[in-house]
């Protein structure tokens, strides 16, 4: 009788001390990645944005990869597609991920519902411009939940990586992340050479948010190959395509190398740059006597760009303690 009141009370210790433990046990962190860019509707222009995130996911093996479109009109596009049999057929080899993907808030809720509550989300967007504000707008929001009981709050972390270009702040100096995105262009540099043409890229800009970084970009560009004309020019805002043929006409040049600054070559690449509209860059630059090359590949294309944001990706990782 002893030896059994003896083992009771050994079993009854050891569940009093063990309930604690087991009690303050926390569920692991299930951790995942949201790539959140404009995104695009021609299925031409998609190995950019799908080479973005297969190398993504090859560098982050052990954690979930999610694409969102912050574009509100591709999605509208790609949602029409899904029950069009004609697309379908014609475009056989549409990612799902592409066909069904949804804006940056509605993947988040789909992560945190699924149990994922530790979200990096990566914006692929050229520099912090207009819709680089919004996105941190999203996260912020997000972030500004607070339940009474703290095991209820929708992520233990979510945190958001700087775009290609960089930010403004004092945590990282956007000079410097225009050093790797220039680096990342030699070939471009070199296939302009080789045409012995002056090489002219078109970023987007923005019409109501400053786009001077495209100016500074263009500064980097030409210091780092000092032996290539380079300029950039920007679809909306400064500088503009004037601004980029009164410099073409000032050089005498008579040869160019026309391709976009931006992650996909979709529908400002094939008509405001590359169209045979009378307004297009390559119809404007013929006009003015100038023979046009164009490129109609997309950033995205170019592991080596494709690489920087996985390294914005760590560095959003090792600045919030986040295990990847």
């Amino acid at each position: 009788m002893k030896s059994l009141s003896l083992f009771f009370i050994v079993a009854i210790i050891s569940l009093a001390v063990a309930s604690p433990a087991a009690a303050g046990k926390t569920k692991p962190a299930k951790k995942a990645i949201v790539l959140a860019g404009f995104g695009t509707s021609y299925p031409s222009a998609l190995v950019a944005i799908t080479n973005i995130r297969d190398r993504v996911q090859k560098a982050f093996p052990e954690t979930r990869v999610k694409m969102a479109f912050t574009s509100n009109i591709i999605r509208k596009i790609w949602h029409k597609r899904q029950n069009d049999k004609k697309f379908l057929a014609d475009n056989p080899g549409i990612p799902q991920d592409i066909l069904y993907v949804k804006g940056p808030l509605a993947t988040i809720a789909d992560l945190q519902d699924e149990g994922y509550n530790v979200i990096i989300v990566q914006p692929t967007h050229i520099y912090a411009g207009e819709e680089f504000a919004d996105l941190s707008s999203y996260i912020a929001g997000l972030n500004a939940i607070k339940t009474i009981k703290a095991k209820f709050m929708p992520f233990k972390k979510l945190v958001i990586g700087r775009p290609l270009l960089g930010k403004y702040g004092i945590e990282y100096d956007y000079h410097e992340d225009l050093v790797p995105a220039a680096e990342a262009l030699a070939a471009d540099v070199a296939l302009a050479d080789k045409n012995g043409a002056t090489l002219v890229y078109m970023g987007h800009g923005n019409e109501y948010y400053s786009t001077g970084i495209y100016a500074e970009f263009q500064h980097t560009l030409r210091k780092m190959y000092p032996k290539t004309n380079i300029l950039v020019g920007t679809v909306e805002g400064y500088p503009s395509l004037d601004n980029v043929v009164e410099t073409l006409l000032h050089t005498k040049t008579k040869k160019v190398m026309l391709k976009p600054l931006m992650i996909v070559a979709g529908d400002h690449a094939n008509n405001d740059m590359a169209g045979d509209d009378d307004d297009s860059w390559k119809m404007v630059l013929r006009r003015k006597g100038i023979d046009v090359i164009t490129v109609t590949k997309g950033l995205g294309e170019n592991s080596k760009i494709a690489d920087i944001y996985i390294e914005h990706i760590k560095d959003a990782a090792k600045d919030n303690d986040i295990e990847l």
